[in-house]
């Protein structure tokens, strides 16, 4: 669940009664598992205005443990989401491999500077104007 920043009323914590799902978890307790939301109205009852949606849950195994992966699967029925699990779940950790790879990529890409506390020290340069340091950002 994720609120919104606290403005001046507060946190706002309030549900959208319009866009209500019932969770359900399904899982074969080998490879991962799929969570079928069922859309409802305000009053419980199944919402046949709106689609159920599937994503799939799974992990893979990195250095630092273990990584979830969350995938949307393009299906209309549990079998239908069942049958597209694998190639779903393929497509999920090749996204998050490239994802992974351009935050390493930008983390590369930056250069700390020794003495990151301003500029003092070097020949009364002082901050430098209120340049600020510490990090060279490079395009």
């Amino acid at each position: 669940m994720a609120l919104r920043p606290p403005d001046e009323r507060g946190v706002d914590a309030s549900m959208d009664a319009d866009n209500l799902y019932r969770e359900e978890i399904i899982t074969d307790r080998k490879v991962g598992t799929l969570r079928m939301m069922t859309p409802l109205k305000s009053d419980g009852t199944h919402d046949a205005a709106r689609a159920t949606l599937f994503i799939g849950e799974a992990q893979i195994m990195t250095q630092a443990g273990p990584l979830p992966i969350n995938f949307e699967i393009e299906a209309t029925t549990l079998a239908d989401a069942v049958a597209k699990f694998g190639e779903a779940a393929k497509e999920g950790v090749e996204r998050t491999v490239r994802e992974l790879q351009e935050l390493r990529r930008q983390q590369q890409s930056s250069i700390v500077v020794p003495g990151a506390g301003g500029m003092g020290g070097m020949g009364g340069m002082g901050g430098m104007g209120g340049m600020g340091g510490g990090k060279l950002q490079l395009p």
